[in-house]
């Protein structure tokens, strides 16, 4: 939609708004003017491509997840570095059925970014241990499971850990 620059622009003029309507009494015009300006600075915390692309995820349809990924122009530019490293993740989650190199260049940056989840970056690790392991790499991999073992305490990655470790037993 908008660079995160022109986002936090907008906000601070709907804010001023805010104040014009509310010292001229206009309570109501005030109120709608706050509510845009608190869109607009929800949206430079969490912008609306990334939300978009981690719905299509959760329904398991990469293709949209990577097609909503395809409209942010210049990333590093207009994402912050949060949202940046959750670009990387998506990047990431999304290619390993295309290309495994690209899918790890992608989590490794994301992870190096610093994902604010343990839970994001148990799976990034989780992913990466695949992607070990698939390149013969089962020292790597270990390293990765045990990271990513410590990170999950829910225990929501447990199966998928026991199945990575079934698979390295195999390699």
């Amino acid at each position: 939609m908008y660079n995160k620059n022109i986002k936090i622009v907008l906000a601070t003029v709907f804010f001023a708004l805010v104040v014009w309507q509310f010292v001229e009494g206009n309570i109501g015009n005030g109120i709608f003017f706050l509510l845009i300006g608190l869109f607009f600075l929800l949206l430079y915390f969490r912008n609306e491509f990334l939300l978009l692309s981690f719905m299509e995820l959760k329904k398991q349809d990469l293709d949209k997840a990577s097609k909503w990924l395809t409209y942010i122009k210049e990333p590093q530019k207009a994402l912050t570095q949060s949202q940046y490293a959750y670009y990387h993740y998506l990047k990431g989650v999304i290619h390993p059925n295309q290309n495994l190199s690209i899918s790890e260049k992608h989590l490794k940056q994301a992870i190096k970014l610093g994902l604010r989840m343990d839970q994001d970056v148990a799976i990034a690790k989780l992913n990466l241990a695949g992607i070990a392991i698939n390149k013969r790499k089962k020292r790597e991999a270990q390293t990765l499971l045990t990271e990513a073992k410590k990170l999950d305490k829910n225990g929501i990655l447990k199966e998928q850990i026991q199945n990575l470790k079934q698979q390295m037993k195999r390699v």
